[in-house]
C-alpha cells in the first residue's frame, strides 16, 4: 500500500498537464506581467514555477535572497521549477532484508531525480478555480522536506489539498516554494557568520512568504491568514520561523503545522566550519584572501562535486548532518531550544507531531554496530564527544540494547536486524524528533493554543516499523490529517464535522492524537513515553548541542 501511494503521487504529478489540456489555460496579472496557469483538476487552477527572488548565481550565490524587480510581459506558469542544487544520494550498502527494505521504500522516496539548477527561487499556487482577487481565502504555505540536503515542491501535489477543502466547504489557496538545499543553503563557519549570510535557505523560505504578502491576494488569498506547514526538515523550518527575529513574524504568517520537526538542539554557526573548509579546499580556495568570495567564483559543477563529497543523510553520521540550520547571528541569534527557553517564540497556535518510529531509516546505515562499546563509542564520535563517562553511562541505561525496548515501537523480538539496530533507532529519533517537540510543547504550555499527535500507521513495515515521512501519506491522500489540516488553516482549530475530536495538548493533558492500523483508525493518547530517557536528551543536548 506504501509503495502504490508513492506511484500513484508520481503519476498524478505527470498527468496533471493533461487534466488541463481540455479546458482554457488561467491567468493571473502580478505587477504588470501576465502568467498563464493551468487546470489542475475541474475544480482547482495551478500557476507553478513562478521566480520569487532574483537568481542566486554568479555575484548572488551565497548571498540573502533579492526580491525580485517588478513583473513584466508574458510568462508560461504550467511546470514547477528546477530544485535547487541536490546533495548526491548515497545509501548504505545492505545486504538481505535490509537491502529489500532499502530497495522497496527508501529508494522510492530518496532515489527520486530531480531536475536541479542554481536559479531556483520559484514559488508554486494552487487554487480553487473559483476563486478570485476578492476572495480572502485562507492560505498555507508547505515547506518540503529533505533532510536539508535535497528535496522539491514537485514531489507534492498540493491539488488533493485545495480539491477536498472545496469538498468540506473550507476552500483554501496551497503554495509551495523552493529553498536553498545543503552547501548551497546552509553553508556554515566563521566566515559565514562575519559575511551575515547563514541559514540562506530559512532565508529564501522567508522571502517566499514575503512575496506571498504581496502577491497572494490576486489568486485569491488572504494575506493575514497564511499557516507555514511542513514535514520533516520542512517542519524544523517552521519551528525556526516562529524563532526568527525573536519570534517576529513580520506579520508574514499567523499559524504553524508541523510534521516531525521541531526546534532542533544545534549550536553556532561555526560548529560547521570543518565541513566549509573541506570544501574550500577541495575547489582550490584555500590560498584566497577571501574564502567566501572565492566560492562565488567556482564553476557549479566542481562545487556541486565537493558539495556532494560531503556526509549524506544516509552517511555513517546519520542525523549528525553536515548541511542544517545553526545559530548565525542574525536569523537565529541563539540555539534555537535555548531561545524556547527565552520565550522568543512566535505566539501563534501550532498543531506539531511525529511518527512512532523516526529513527529506523536513518539506523539502517549503522548496522555494523553490533556490541554495547560500539554503541557508546558511535555517540562519543558523532553524538556526544564532549559528554562524560557518567552520561555516557546514563544514556546506556536509559537506551538499553534490549531489543524489546527499541524501535520499531512495540515489535517485541522483531525487526532486531542487529543487536544494537533497535536501540540506535530508538536513540536517533528521541534525540532528534521526539524529545525536541515534546521540549517544545511542555515550554510553550499555557502560551498559546497547541495541538501534538503521534502516527503509529505502516507498522508492518518489516524493519522500519512507523518509519521517518509515513504521515504524510495521511495528508497528501485525504486521510485524517488533510481534514484536520484544512480546519486548522481555516479557523485555527483543527477539529471539524468530518473527523474525530482532537483535544488541546498541556502540560497537564498531554493529548495526542494517535493514528492507528487497523479497524479503529485513531485514538488519543498521553504524551508521557520514555519520559526519563528524553529529559535526559533534551538535557544534554542542550548542553552540548550538534
Amino acid at each position: 500500500m506504501l509503495l502504490l501511494k508513492v506511484g500513484i503521487l508520481a503519476l498524478s504529478l505527470q498527468l496533471g498537464p493533461a487534466l488541463g489540456a481540455t479546458l482554457a489555460a488561467p491567468t493571473v496579472t502580478l505587477d504588470a506581467g501576465m502568467f498563464t496557469g493551468k487546470v489542475g483538476s475541474p475544480n482547482t487552477q495551478s500557476f507553478l514555477g513562478i521566480p520569487f527572488a532574483q537568481p542566486p548565481i554568479g555575484d548572488l550565490r551565497f548571498r540573502l535572497p533579492v526580491a525580485n524587480s517588478a513583473y513584466n510581459g508574458t510568462h508560461s506558469a504550467t511546470a514547477f521549477g528546477p530544485a535547487c542544487p541536490q546533495q548526491a544520494v548515497e545509501l548504505p550498502i545492505l545486504t538481505g532484508l535490509p537491502a529489500e527494505v532499502v530497495d522497496d521504500v527508501v529508494n522510492s522516496i530518496y532515489g527520486i531525480v530531480f531536475p536541479s539548477a542554481e536559479d531556483c527561487l520559484t514559488i508554486n499556487v494552487i487554487k480553487p478555480a473559483t476563486a478570485t482577487a476578492t476572495s480572502k481565502l485562507p492560505v498555507v504555505a508547505w515547506i518540503f522536506g529533505g533532510g536539508f540536503e535535497l528535496g522539491s515542491p514537485s514531489m507534492y501535489d498540493g491539488t488533493t489539498i485545495v480539491e477536498r477543502s472545496i469538498a468540506l466547504g473550507e476552500p483554501i489557496v496551497y503554495v509551495s516554494m523552493n529553498y536553498r538545499v545543503s552547501a548551497f543553503g546552509f553553508l556554515a563557519s566563521k566566515e559565514v557568520r562575519a559575511a551575515g549570510v547563514g541559514n540562506l535557505g530559512l532565508q529564501d523560505q522567508r522571502q517566499a512568504l514575503r512575496w506571498i504578502q504581496k502577491y497572494i491576494g490576486a489568486f485569491g488569498g488572504d494575506t493575514t491568514r497564511v499557516t507555514i506547514w511542513g514535514e520533516s526538515a520542512g517542519a524544523i523550518s517552521v519551528s525556526l520561523q516562529m524563532l526568527a527575529n525573536g519570534g517576529n513574524t513580520e506579520s508574514l504568517f499567523h499559524a504553524a503545522f508541523m510534521e516531525s520537526g521541531s526546534p532542533i538542539p544545534v549550536g553556532p554557526i561555526e560548529n560547521g566550519q570543518r565541513y566549509y573548509d573541506a570544501i574550500v579546499q577541495q575547489v582550490g580556495c584555500s590560498s584566497a584572501a577571501d574564502t567566501l568570495a572565492c566560492l562565488r567564483t567556482v564553476p557549479y559543477a566542481t562545487l556541486k562535486a565537493a558539495q556532494d563529497a560531503s556526509p549524506f543523510i544516509f552517511s555513517y553520521q546519520s542525523l549528525v548532518l553536515a548541511w542544517l540550520p545553526r545559530a548565525d547571528g542574525t536569523f537565529l541569534s541563539d540555539n534555537p531550544q535555548r531561545l524556547v527557553q527565552q520565550g522568543q517564540v512566535a505566539k501563534i497556535p501550532f498543531v506539531t507531531g511525529d511518527c512512532d518510529d523516526e529513527g529506523t531509516l536513518f539506523s539502517l546505515s549503522t548496522l555494523n554496530i553490533t556490541t554495547d562499546a560500539e554503541f557508546l563509542t558511535y555517540l562519543q564520535t558523532f553524538w556526544l564527544p564532549l559528554a562524560t563517562t557518567a552520561q555516557g553511562n546514563t544514556l546506556n541505561t536509559l537506551y538499553p540494547s534490549d531489543i524489546i525496548d527499541g524501535s520499531p515501537f512495540d515489535t517485541g523480538l522483531l525487526n532486531g536486524v542487529t543487536p544494537q539496530f533497535k536501540r540506535i533507532a530508538a536513540f536517533q529519533g528521541d534525540a532528534v524528533f521526539q524529545a525536541p517537540r515534546r521540549f517544545f510543547q511542555q515550554s510553550l504550555s499555557g502560551k498559546q493554543n497547541q495541538w501534538a499527535f503521534l502516527s503509529k500507521r505502516e507498522k508492518a513495515v518489516p524493519i522500519l516499523g512507523s518509519f521517518h515521512a509515513t504521515d504524510i501519506l495521511n495528508i497528501y491522500f485525504d486521510g485524517e490529517l488533510t481534514d484536520y489540516l484544512i480546519n486548522f488553516v481555516t479557523t485555527l482549530n483543527p477539529n471539524g464535522k468530518t473527523v474525530p475530536n482532537w483535544p488541546a495538548y498541556t502540560t497537564a493533558t498531554p493529548n495526542m492524537m494517535t493514528f492507528l492500523d487497523g479497524l479503529i483508525p485513531t485514538t488519543i493518547t498521553q504524551d508521557t513515553y520514555r519520559a526519563a530517557g528524553m529529559q535526559f536528551l533534551t538535557n544534554i543536548t542542550l548542553e552540548f548541542p550538534v
